[in-house]
């Protein structure tokens, strides 16, 4: 009797969509098999976990599952080697660009986020200015600035009184020679 566990873990097993499982027993690389499978790319799988489902709204609990399986994934490139010991996935390229694309908009939508935080902020900023010129002229401060809030639609105006600067010149006397 041999150990049927030492067979697995010498072969290179690939998931195919279809459900198809192909087992290599030596290392081949992602070229070969994307050359006998057209239009699929190579991933290395790395993990598969289960997450509890809690948005089920049936009325049947048996009918319903309460599990959701979430794989992560690795692409290969053309020139990486296919591992013993490894499960890989063939995805179909129209598969990569999909996803590709909603990581990038993923990217975009907190990036739009993250500016839209910041300009909240900055507004906080500039009314917590105002308000604090509005306490320091209240106060009686020097300086002869009023200040008039409004904190209803972030409008904030200031007038303040102008002083001009006018030279001082001592007068000059000529000097009769």
């Amino acid at each position: 009797m041999g150990n049927c566990q030492a067979i697995d873990a010498a072969t290179v097993m690939i998931q195919h969509p279809n459900g198809k499982i192909e087992k290599f027993y030596s290392c081949v690389s992602a070229t070969q098999v994307m050359k006998m499978n057209p239009g699929h790319c190579v991933a290395l799988l790395i993990s598969t976990t289960m997450y509890p489902n809690n948005n089920n709204n049936y009325a049947d609990t048996k009918t319903k599952t309460n599990t959701v399986r979430l794989t992560r994934i690795k692409l290969l490139k053309p020139n990486d080697t296919l591992l013993l010991g490894h499960v890989y996935r063939l995805i179909t390229t129209q598969e990569v660009v999909k996803g590709l694309k909603e990581k990038k908009q993923a990217k975009m939508r907190q990036n739009l986020k993250e500016s839209i935080h910041k300009t909240e902020n900055l507004g906080l900023e500039m009314e917590k200015k105002a308000r604090k010129v509005d306490t320091q002229t209240t106060k009686g401060e020097r300086g002869g600035a009023r200040t008039s809030s409004s904190t209803n639609n972030n409008v904030v105006s200031v007038t303040a009184k102008t002083r001009f600067w006018q030279p001082s010149l001592q007068s000059i006397s000529e000097a009769a020679s």
